[in-house]
């Protein structure tokens, strides 16, 4: 029995928990069955309908009231928690049925995917329960504001897709905040030229950094992090743009056209 999911992971702020709100809009205007899944146990409203919710498990505000831990020390805590009680995970996902789609609303706190290796060890998990993962970084549109900012927003996106070692996409969200900026100034970041980059943080860096300017470049360029799917959670079409790269990547439809055809077999079978 296959199931997907999409797993939407950035910094906080960046737009992942309107995306899930805007993508299951869509979805249900469409009669597609989308379940989300919150997995911050710090959250404290949701502009989705919610199908499991850590916080039912642990929450923030719990393990800092009774553990004496500031907000950072209690969230570890409640990802190693979580961990080790994944059966309580397992069961809420088995409620679901073949075909059906996943999305994990993460925590924005990065280092949890680039220092720590909890989601490394629930996309293994995923994967062992037959699900086809597909991550999705966010970044905010406002990091297109300077070079500097963006290559910050990139080593993170890059250090996110290694831990993990799933497909991955790079989302460039709000960018109904971009209308004033020029198409040129717009293309300039979504699918950069990294020589044109590294000179521009060059120019606003200390010579001293020049080598280091130069690496950061070469190690973005080898692995494909300067590009960027542009979101504009405003748009259906674009919307539905960002759904179709996944759904290709996942091979979503190819598995649901051979459930369709199933019955057909059965009947012949029977015949």
């Amino acid at each position: 029995m296959v199931k997907f999911a999409q797993v939407v992971l950035g910094p906080a702020g960046s737009g992942k928990s309107t995306y899930c709100a805007e993508l299951q809009r869509y979805c249900n205007d469409k009669r597609r069955v989308l379940h989300v899944i919150n997995l911050d146990p710090a959250a404290e409203e949701f502009k989705y309908a919610v199908s499991v919710d850590i916080r039912d498990l642990i929450s923030v505000d719990e393990v800092g009231e009774e553990m004496s831990l500031g907000p950072n020390g209690a969230l570890v805590y409640c990802m190693e928690f979580m961990l080790h009680n994944l059966e309580w995970l397992e069961d809420k996902l088995d409620a679901f049925v073949d075909n059906d789609y996943v999305v994990f609303d993460l925590p924005g706190q990065i280092e949890l995917y680039t220092h720590f290796p909890f989601m490394r060890e629930l996309i293994s998990k995923l994967h062992r329960w037959d699900f086809r993962v597909q991550a999705l970084y966010f970044l905010d549109s406002q990091f297109m504001a300077d070079s500097t900012k963006f290559f910050g927003g990139c080593i993170t996106a890059l250090s996110a897709m290694i831990q993990l070692e799933i497909p991955h996409l790079n989302i460039m969200s709000k960018m109904d905040l971009t209308r004033d900026m020029t198409k040129r100034k717009v293309d300039e970041y979504m699918d950069a030229d990294i020589d044109m980059l590294i000179s521009d943080l060059s120019r606003t860096t200390p010579p001293r950094f020049m080598k280091l300017n130069n690496a950061m470049g070469s190690l973005l360029d080898d692995f494909g992090m300067v590009s960027f799917v542009p979101l504009d959670i405003t748009d259906d079409d674009s919307i539905a743009t960002l759904l179709l790269m996944v759904d290709l990547a996942l091979q979503y439809e190819d598995e649901v056209d051979q459930s369709r055809e199933v019955p057909d077999e059965v009947d012949e079978c029977s015949e």
